[in-house]
């Protein structure tokens, strides 16, 4: 990496690189959720488009390093006592350089209190990096537990990783 990364709240010209990344996030995840493309070829993006929204319950966050998008977080639950690190991608170029970790760290600290995150047990790579995440900010404090897919019961449950930031 040769810049500092960088975190900010999207904004509506973030909106196109966004949809870019979204594309990326949703290629990779169809790995694990069996998902394909539309007849078009985008992906499903209701929760992108919530975070875009003027609900006040969503924040769309862009992840960069210089003039470089190179990731995003989706925060939802601003309003509720407990936040939900929603949608989490970093492309591949800058994953395991810290980036990520980085990234997570940041967000919670703009938002002090309760977070879940949820994932693919069948995504290695993401329960190494979830585990991670909560043993990091949350030492020892963290749990991890099994819930089923919200209409999906083709799915195999979600694993969900929940901390609180600042630690206990």
């Amino acid at each position: 990496m040769t810049a500092d990364p960088s975190l900010r709240q999207a904004t509506p010209a973030d909106r196109p690189a966004l949809d870019r990344l979204w594309l990326m996030f949703q290629h990779d995840m169809s790995e694990f959720v069996g998902g394909v493309p539309n007849p078009d070829g985008s992906f499903r993006s209701e929760r992108l488009e919530a975070a875009f929204s003027d609900s006040g319950d969503w924040a769309p966050y862009v992840i960069g390093l210089g003039d470089r998008p190179v990731g995003f977080v989706l925060v939802r639950g601003l309003g509720r006592a407990t936040r939900v690190l929603n949608s989490f991608f970093v492309v591949r170029g800058v994953r395991r350089a810290g980036v990520g970790l980085w990234a997570v760290r940041e967000v919670v600290a703009r938002c002090p209190g309760a977070w879940e995150v949820a994932f693919q047990e069948g995504n290695a790579r993401a329960v190494r990096f979830w585990r991670r995440v909560g043993e990091e900010i949350a030492p020892g404090a963290w749990t991890e537990e099994r819930r089923p897919v919200p209409e999906r019961p083709d799915l195999a449950p979600d694993c969900w990783i929940s901390f609180r930031y600042p630690g206990p």
